[in-house]
């Protein structure tokens, strides 16, 4: 269903819209701002094997991935960043497996000026974004306001798009055809132990779409409650997809429970979809409700998901395990998958990790085992 907008994902509070809490005029020139910027970056090594159990030809690849970025300091509330990825193949079981998934050797994902003063900042340009339904890396405008006391209050716009980590690498493209799409995002965290984040997207002629997060937190107990809908233009509604799914107004509803005690967390889940219209476009420019690495069905038509997770620190090693299964559409199939992860720091900048995920589906070209490997050095 992305092919609509074929635009991807990243992070509009994670890029920059985080605000000053005091006024700062910073470096005293332009060139100083300069000299008082940081460089950052990383290097990594990754790799991955899928295994098919239909018969399907199996696939992987090896990738090396380079990132420099630079930020200069704030003159009289201005700054700007830079961020290249480049990618280098090492290697692939068959060919264009590599190519297949980078779809450039090298890629300017950040490009932005930002002013930020106290209770506001402004960023224009290519950022991250990380929003309940945007993600990945965009071309846009995003605006913050935090002078409201306990209240974040994101506007932004964005209509050019991308994927790019150390797994794959995609071109920016158009959202909606380059008429973009629009959001509203507020936080609330006025209430001891509760945080609530009411939003509202709209992408011109395309659809319309709107929910509530509701987040409690206590000492050793957590929840969530999350539900949206969306509105299909009336000139898309009942059309279908290059994958065959019907487009139509769609919903989706989420709740978990959550615990962490003495270094050990745990959580349940369930995620309901639209009988009809699974949730109505609303993940075409990136979603956080999907819990697995992959999670093929969990927003097709009459979708139902159940889940649960365990996570666990011993000896610096960071252990993790979630399984689910969902069924879905009017057959009732079925889909169930295993993540299991292990990360370790093997210094303060390098770390190693692991992810080996089973998926089993009645559609055999999603029934496979995998492993994805890292390891990456950040400065």
């Amino acid at each position: 269903m992305k092919n609509l907008f074929r635009g991807q994902t990243i992070s509009l509070v994670t890029c920059g819209l985080i605000l000053s809490s005091t006024m700062s005029f910073g470096a005293d020139s332009i060139d100083a701002a300069f000299k008082e910027g940081k460089a950052s970056g990383s290097l990594a090594l990754y790799g991955e094997k899928y295994d098919y159990k239909g018969g399907d030809k199996d696939t992987g690849f090896g990738n090396g991935n380079a990132t420099v970025a630079f930020e200069t300091g704030s003159f009289y509330g201005l700054s700007a960043k830079a961020e290249f990825k480049g990618n280098l193949k090492l290697g692939e079981v068959e060919h264009n497996d590599h190519d297949n998934a980078y779809l450039n050797n090298s890629l300017m994902t950040e490009a932005y000026i930002k002013y930020a003063t106290e209770g506001f900042s402004l960023t224009a340009g290519r950022q991250a974004i990380d929003l309940e339904w945007l993600g990945d890396y965009n071309e846009a405008v995003v605006a913050a306001i935090t002078a409201i006391p306990d209240t974040t209050i994101v506007l932004g716009f964005a209509n050019r798009q991308a994927e790019s980590g150390i797994d794959l690498s995609e071109d920016f493209e158009d959202i909606n055809d380059n008429k973009g799409a629009y959001v509203l995002d507020v936080k609330y965290a006025g209430f001891d132990g509760i945080e609530l984040n009411p939003y509202f997207y709209t992408a011109p002629d395309a659809l319309d779409w709107y929910g509530l997060k509701a987040t409690f937190t206590t000492d050793y107990f957590g929840a969530i409650a999350h539900y949206a809908a969306s509105s299909v233009d009336s000139s898309i509604a009942g059309t279908f997809d290059d994958d065959g799914n019907l487009i139509d107004d769609g919903y989706i509803g989420h709740v978990e429970l959550n615990t962490e005690v003495a270094g050990l967390s745990a959580a349940v889940g369930y995620i309901k979809t639209d009988k009809d219209g699974g949730v109505g476009l609303m993940d075409v420019a990136g979603d956080n409700i999907n819990p697995f690495d992959d999670g093929n069905y969990v927003y097709v038509a009459d979708a139902k998901t159940v889940y649960g997770s365990l996570g666990y620190t011993i000896a610096d090693v960071e252990l993790g395990a979630l399984y689910g299964q969902t069924t879905y559409g009017s057959n009732d199939d079925k889909e169930s998958e295993l993540n299991l992860t292990a990360a370790y720091p093997i210094t303060e900048t390098l770390t190693a990790s692991i992810l080996y995920g089973d998926v089993n589906a009645e559609v055999s070209g999603d029934d496979y085992n995998k492993v994805l490997a890292s390891v990456e050095y950040t400065f």
